[in-house]
């Protein structure tokens, strides 16, 4: 098991954040490491996931969104082809800081045989470093913007 976590203190509260994350269709404009998303964020649904790591191919997969808690927690897990070869768990965490900051942690877990072999986890957590930032500068925009 590895696990990647990634976290960015944002200057906006969380319903903020809550909503950047879950405005699936803008993600083309300003995420540099998850370039799409389609689907609903519900328990249970499939989504389909377009991530490109800093200096690598993109991949596509489509997640089973496992837990969804609003303003708080979006969870997925993904696989590569069979169950327990390459699992991924990803989540975003929202954590208040104080009426007007969050916490955001973006953590992957991976499950597998494959993980060694397949896993650079330097990529990734350059990727998760990326958009954390890119979601702290679009939500402290959107808050400089509403005052």
């Amino acid at each position: 098991m590895k696990q990647i976590e990634v976290f960015e203190e944002i200057d906006a509260p969380p319903d903020v954040v809550w909503d950047i994350l879950l405005e699936f269709d803008t993600y083309p404009e300003w995420n540099p490491f998850v370039r799409e998303i389609e689907g609903l964020p519900v328990v249970g649904g499939r989504l389909r996931v377009r991530i490109q790591s800093p200096g690598s191919r993109g991949t596509t997969f489509r997640p089973e969104v496992v837990a969804v808690e609003e303003n708080r927690r979006l969870v997925w897990h993904g696989r590569l082809l069979v169950p327990f070869a390459f699992d991924g768990y990803h989540e975003f965490h929202l954590e208040p800081v104080d009426d007007d900051r969050t916490r955001l942690l973006q953590r992957e877990t991976f499950r597998g045989a494959l993980v060694p072999v397949l896993l650079d986890e330097e990529r990734v957590e350059r990727g998760f470093r990326a958009m954390n930032e890119a979601v702290r500068e679009r939500a402290e925009r959107r808050v400089a913007a509403s005052i």
